[in-house]
Formats: structure tokens, sequence, C-alpha cells
């Protein structure tokens, strides 16, 4: 989608706006890796001393990826809560994105959807009023666990959706699957996404210039020769249940624990008996390391699970 106005944008130089800011949508299933490719983005952005915009929607309600983000995204970061930017938070993303613009003035932008999200629909938001005036090149991103395609776990359906809305695919978690694979993965994921083009990763580490181009005619050329037809939009039924539990818990009590659970996605933060840990889980694998500082007191204890209803 080229939104591009030679009057108001981004700043190159001291030669004044002459594009529009760039404007990402990171979508992907639950546990694909989203939020780390986004944390990536953030600290590639401070980096560089360029202002990045970042807008997160989370599946629950615990708040999960705000502790992650925040305090590296800055003022320029904005959770939105209590529905899906794709169709129910539509009008609160749009007016979400203008206030950031008016406030900011980013020279980046990235919308991160929960893993439920249709990342076509919520790509539409940056071709509405008055948005559409400011964002240059937008881009759908969508990030794909690399162990779930090889496992042939949950293919249809969102997966599906979502993987065929994809402008550019990031096959991530690639040290969770042997390399022999990739031939195959990559068919698997060319029958959704026809002539998508794939980059691989592990912990979303990936070129940001690959989906920030240097200039519009780059970004061009990561645009899929066809986009998929806009169909009326339906979710899966999905459901988010908390868990709380005591402190002092250990590691491996907790990990039996949740594993039993057979969640798609488990997130949350646990005092256990080695201290506070980050627990993460997608599917069977359930992963604990050491959390961001200065959390919130209050989402200790606690962990968003998400299933199919």
């Amino acid at each position: 989608m080229n939104n591009e106005n030679p009057e108001l944008g981004s700043r190159t130089g001291t030669t004044g706006p002459i594009l529009g800011v760039p404007a990402l949508v990171v979508s992907g299933f639950l546990g694909a890796g989203k939020t780390t490719l986004v944390k990536h983005l953030i600290n590639d952005a401070r980096q560089q001393g360029l202002r990045l915009a970042v807008v997160s929607n989370e599946f629950g309600e615990l708040g999960i990826d705000r502790a992650l983000l925040q305090e590296e995204g800055g003022p320029g970061y904005v959770e939105l809560e209590g529905g899906c930017v794709c169709c129910q938070l539509s009008g609160e993303l749009l007016n979400t994105l203008q206030n950031l613009w008016e406030t900011i003035h980013p020279d980046r932008i990235v919308v991160e959807t929960s893993g439920v999200a249709l990342p076509f629909e919520t790509l539409m938001t940056f071709w509405r009023e008055p948005v559409t005036k400011w964002v240059g090149e937008s881009l759908a991103v969508v990030v794909v666990n690399a162990e779930q395609v090889a496992e042939g776990r949950d293919l249809e359906g969102t997966f599906e959706q979502q993987v065929s809305s994809a402008d550019l695919l990031v096959l991530n978690k690639m040290d969770l699957v042997v390399e022999d694979s990739l031939t195959c993965l990559k068919k698997t994921l060319e029958s959704m996404a026809p002539g998508a083009p794939l980059i691989r990763s592990i912990q979303g580490q990936i070129d940001s210039q690959v989906v920030f181009p240097l200039t519009p005619a780059e970004a061009t050329s990561l645009k899929r020769k066809s986009k998929p037809a806009l169909v009326p939009h339906t979710h899966e039924a999905f459901e988010s249940q908390e868990l709380t539990f005591p402190d002092n818990i250990t590691p491996e009590q907790l990990l039996q624990q949740l594993q039993s659970l057979q969640a798609l996605r488990i997130k949350g933060i646990v005092n256990t008996s080695e201290g506070l840990k980050l627990v993460q889980g997608v599917g069977s694998r359930v992963d604990l390391s050491s959390p961001p500082a200065n959390l919130p007191a209050d989402i200790i204890g606690r962990i968003i699970i998400i299933r199919r209803k």
C-alpha cells in the first residue's frame, strides 16, 4: 500500500519532510514471537536515533506485553485492550495513530496485533483519514513459528488467514527446527501465501531495512503481485483465562502444571523458589526466563492462558 504524501512525513537530513512515515503491521499466530520482533525494532530505532511509535494490541487483560515493551518504547508506546484492532478497536486505533503523529511525530510506526487478529484489515487503517495524509509505505509482516509449522499444529483458520495476508513472512524460531525441514516449511507457507517473500530469524532478529526500506522503491519491491480479496471478517472462538500461582513454587512444579493445560498460548510472571520468572508457552513448550526490570507489582504471580473455545 502506498500512501506517500510529498508534503507530510519523516525528515531526511536537513531538507525537511519528503517522505510519508513508513508503517508496519506485525501480525502472527499466538506465540509466534511478535513481541520479541517488536522489541528488536524498538532497540534498532533507538540505536539509529529514530522515533518509533508502537501500538500493541494484546489478547487478554493482564498487560504482559506492556510490561515487556513500555519501558523501552517510552512515550511512543501505547497498548490497546478490550478488543481486536482489526475490528472492534479499529476506530480507537485510528485515533491513537493520529494522536501519536500530533504528539511525538514518529519516524516509524509499528502496530503489533494480537495473535488472533488479521493483518490486512488492520493495514486498511492506514488508508483512512486523517492518518493517510502522513503515512507512507505500509506493510503487513506476519511472524510464523517454525516449530508450529514443522509440527503441523493449528495451521488452519486464523493462522492461514494471517499468512495469506502477508506482504512479508518472518519464519521465526528457526533454532527449534532442523535445517533440513526448511524446504518443507517454505512449501507449506507458499501454498498459503503464493509469492510472499520469506526471511528466517531466531529471537526475532532481522535487518530493520528489510521492513523499513530506505526508499519507496525498495518498499515496493516487497509488495506481492496480488493482494487477497477482503473477505467478511470472522474470528475463530478463543478465550483467555487468568491463573494465579503462590510464591516460591518451584520451577519444576510450575512447568508441570502449565504443560498439562495444553493451552495455545501462556504468558505471565511468577515468583518462583528461584526468583521472578517470565513464563512464555506455546503448545506443549513452556519456557522460563529472566523478566524485565521494574515490573508492576499487580501482574506478579498471574498468568494468562489462551485456548480455543
